[in-house]
């Protein structure tokens, strides 16, 4: 083939596995060696283990070679990220304080999907430590970086996932996102990232950060994000929040002819401050848009910041998960979660509440806003990437990471429908992403969008596991 299996999209390896142009067990190799050649450096992964993943791959190479693939990604190299459960792996999340040498005798219902599918898991990439922050670094495994830059953050708190899927490190992973955990890095590394409706994928143990706590593909393709949706959203009867599995699948309502649907655009929201280079790459996408038959409008959504209400339900979820980590815990954990832990502390279940009201005002008030809008069409991030191991930019205003990702966390909030796509470069050389939001429930409407949007404005074939 004219690429290296390891920077194939998966639909593409999929393709050459029905012909015997390659084989399950070549694209592993390859996966693997990209591993080999690049993870020191980049730190994505906190566990690779070779011998599981070829066991899988020779499985599935048999299975194609009989003619009896069990799933549309069969043979897949893939990765999770290390806040699923992975029977047989440590789940650390990040973490000194969790007991590596205990039981792990149970799949999350990710981790149970996919291998359900055939899909070959390489291993568990990196997160910050319960994936409390934007960018990627934790006391457990050090700093990961971003493979367009390994100066500068890959973002987080899925950045294991995006640094290892932009590099070549396997061609699909799975994320989670309560704040915009799998948007923002697949933003920085130029890759797709989609967190669905809440309650689409199914989720257990169920998070503590509750209702803000979705998990998403990251891939290198909008069809191959609607082709993990489909592995990931059969029913999983521990999560009693779980959507019941959708009538259809997305690899179909992908191709959904969305000309003629009704978008809004909204370049900063109406109170973020926007990098200008990230602003004209994601208009002039918007400017193909509206070319190719989309309705696009300049409207804002019309809401303040919830920054204050995130804030009390994300505390109060990370001060209820790290009260029942061992005695001496506070010492050992990351000094910035500590802040959160203890700001969490503070709060009590009248602010909880008042915080869940704004909540769910925000929903209604999106709800009204997409009666008369299809999608909102937003930047994903309002900066570029910036030096890796700070958990915001060293030479910026930023405090705290919320204040960085404001185009991101107001949708978990809203538990709508939201994917980042790539919509270019900036001078640096870095990557855009461009948000696509849909009303609840709306996830092939999205898809079908953002598809739109590959074709129009058609991603570099060149990925930097490339590049010097």
């Amino acid at each position: 083939m004219e690429s290296t299996p390891s920077l194939l999209t998966a639909s593409e390896l999929v393709a050459a596995y029905s012909t015997g142009e390659l084989s399950p067990v070549e694209a592993t190799r390859a996966a693997l060696a990209a591993i080999e050649k690049r993870d020191t450096e980049l730190r994505a992964y906190t566990r690779v283990d070779p011998e599981v993943a070829l066991d899988a791959a020779h499985a599935s190479e048999e299975r194609w070679r009989e003619g009896n693939p069990i799933g549309w990604l069969d043979g897949v190299p893939s990765s999770v990220k290390d806040m699923f459960l992975t029977e047989g792996w440590p789940t650390l999340r990040g973490s000194r304080c969790i007991d590596p040498d205990q039981p792990w005798e149970i799949d999350s219902p990710v981790t149970a999907r996919m291998r359900e599918h055939g899909l070959v898991l390489l291993g568990k990439t990196t997160t910050p430590e319960l994936a409390w922050k934007a960018v990627t670094d934790s006391p457990l495994d050090g700093i990961t970086r971003n493979p367009w830059n390994t100066a500068l953050t890959p973002g987080g708190s899925s950045g294991g996932s995006a640094a290892a899927v932009a590099a070549g490190m396997g061609e699909l992973s799975v994320g989670t996102d309560g704040g915009g955990s799998v948007r923002i890095p697949a933003s920085f590394c130029g890759i797709v990232g989609f967190k669905p409706t809440a309650g689409r994928i199914p989720l257990y143990p169920a998070s503590p950060f509750g209702p803000l706590s979705h998990a998403g593909p990251m891939t290198r393709s909008v069809d191959d994000t609607a082709l993990l949706l489909d592995v990931l959203v059969t029913a999983d009867h521990r999560d009693p929040n779980a959507l019941p599995p959708p009538l259809s699948t997305y690899r179909e309502a992908v191709r959904r002819d969305v000309r003629g649907l009704r978008a809004a655009y909204s370049a900063d929201l109406g109170y973020v401050d926007v990098d200008p280079e990230i602003a004209q790459a994601v208009v002039s996408v918007v400017a193909k848009l509206g070319e190719a038959g989309l309705h696009v409008e300049d409207a804002d959504p019309g809401f303040s910041d919830p920054a204050d209400a995130f804030g009390v339900l994300w505390s109060t979820g990370a001060a209820k998960w790290l009260d029942t980590f061992p005695a001496g815990s506070e010492d050992l954990v990351d000094p910035g979660l500590r802040r959160v832990w203890e700001q969490g502390r503070t709060y009590s279940a009248s602010d909880y509440l008042e915080a869940s009201a704004t909540r769910a005002e925000l929903g209604i008030h999106m709800g009204e806003f997409h009666t008369r809008y299809d999608v909102l069409i937003t930047p994903t991030m309002p900066i570029q990437p910036f030096e890796a191991g700070h958990d915001v930019p060293p030479s910026g205003p930023y405090e705290t990471w919320p204040e960085w990702t404001r185009f991101t966390y107001p949708f978990n909030m809203t538990q709508q429908p939201a994917i980042t796509v790539p919509a270019g470069f900036t001078s640096k050389g870095l990557p855009v992403g461009l948000q696509i939001v849909g009303p609840r429930h709306s996830d092939d409407l999205v898809l079908a969008v953002a598809k739109l949007v590959e074709e129009i404005n058609p991603w570099p074939t060149d990925r930097p596991a490339e590049r010097p």
